[in-house]
């Protein structure tokens, strides 16, 4: 029996995790399970799936959840904040911790997890873009498992199973192209309604503008290089509209190996948690015989150029990364709160990482400290541009 962990479970990626694991009760079981804000969707789970453990954000919603438990007779130790995600993060029975958070709020309790020599399965990937180096270095120290739920981190994975990483010529990540791929209007006028419209995927509203940017393909670039150990050049991102095929790794011989399925975020979820089996499935497979083409087409860096940034700030390493995702975040907030225009976003970011002064320490601190200033000096920037818009 595994025993897991599911860090945003009330989210896109934790639901669907849950869903895998309610057909697999007889070999995984939940321990602990953490939300924000949601616990009327956490409720529904502890009555499910009796964790240990679970968390949310604030001290008040963790007091009401706690009497909710002692009226229905549950055992659940209710925790909340960083504290509490660490406490699910370490739970001693505790086999794997996937981390299915959205932003940096994850990087104490996945930094605890590894060090716990819990093996992590990972949604997340701004803790990665984030502290992507530091975070390895941990693995590796603690030999315990990082493995990418991401479906085209988890194509990557499965084509680069038993090769030498010398002997990759290039990985190939595919992207949908989200909403705006073929939109040729003014990106100054596009509404939040229109960006939120992904065209393939349904996912959180943050990681849907993201997508709407390409800023998403370019936080997977970098994860990507980090998991991967490779070096950004050797990374191409490639327009994939029908979602089939998650990513490819060209060989220095010429070989491509390429991962295919429907478009189904269970698929590399189940992956990932039965890792190194594979397991049978109730998941939609692919004929081939129905689909009629496979198209794939370049990028266009000056009308995205989120993924122009991202690639320069993986080039500059050190606490740059942490610095574009933390100024992103703001940004991607400051537009669904209609603060700012959709292209104000990659022009915050631009800024933020222009002021930046990299530091080449190494330390959860020095990228928190640099997440912290990125933060604040995007505030004022949309401060100051929200209020000479008002001025006008």
């Amino acid at each position: 029996m595994k025993k897991i962990t599911v860090l945003g479970s009330s989210g896109s990626i934790g639901l669907q995790t849950l869903d895998v694991v309610s057909k697999m009760s007889d070999i995984i079981s939940v321990q602990g399970l953490s939300v924000g804000s949601n616990i009327e969707t956490l409720k529904l789970q502890i009555k499910k799936f009796n964790p240990k453990a679970v968390s949310v954000s604030n001290f008040v919603n963790a007091q009401k959840l706690k009497k909710w438990c002692v009226l229905n007779n549950l055992k659940t130790n209710v925790y909340n904040g960083d504290i509490g995600l660490k406490k699910l993060a370490t739970i001693p029975e505790v086999d794997m911790v996937v981390v299915a958070l959205v932003g940096v709020v994850g990087l104490k309790s996945i930094e605890a997890a590894i060090k716990a020599k819990k093996n992590i399965a990972i949604a997340n990937k701004e803790v990665l873009v984030m502290a992507g180096d530091y975070i390895m270095k941990l693995v590796t120290e603690n030999r315990v498992l990082m493995l990418p739920i991401d479906s085209e981190h988890s194509a990557i994975f499965q084509c680069c199973a038993n090769e030498k990483k010398s002997q990759i010529k290039k990985i190939i990540l595919t992207a949908s192209g989200g909403p705006f791929y073929w939109y040729n209007k003014d990106f100054s006028k596009i509404t939040v309604k229109q960006a939120l419209n992904h065209p393939r995927w349904k996912m959180g509203r943050k990681i849907t503008i993201d997508s709407a940017t390409l800023m998403n393909k370019g936080f997977e670039s970098i994860e990507a290089s980090v998991l991967f150990g490779i070096s950004i050049d050797k990374i191409e991102v490639i327009i994939h509209p029908q979602s089939i095929v998650h990513s490819m790794v060209e060989y220095i011989d010429g070989s491509v190996i390429a991962q295919l399925s429907n478009p189904d975020m269970r698929i590399p979820i189940q992956y990932a948690l039965t890792y190194p089996e594979r397991m049978q499935s109730n998941i939609k497979t692919l004929d081939f015989t129905k689909i009629s083409e496979l198209n794939f087409y370049k990028p266009d860096f000056n009308k995205f150029p989120c993924l122009k940034l991202a690639y320069s700030a993986a080039r500059e390493g050190y606490t740059m990364p942490a610095v574009m995702n933390a100024a992103n975040e703001i940004a991607v907030s400051a537009f669904l709160n209609r603060e700012i225009k959709f292209n104000d976003i990659y022009k915050i970011i631009d800024i933020v990482m222009k002021s930046h002064k990299i530091s080449k320490k190494s330390s959860l601190k020095v990228f928190q400290d640099a997440d912290s200033w990125a933060r604040q000096y995007s505030y004022e920037i949309i401060c100051k541009h929200t209020c000479n818009i008002k001025n006008k």
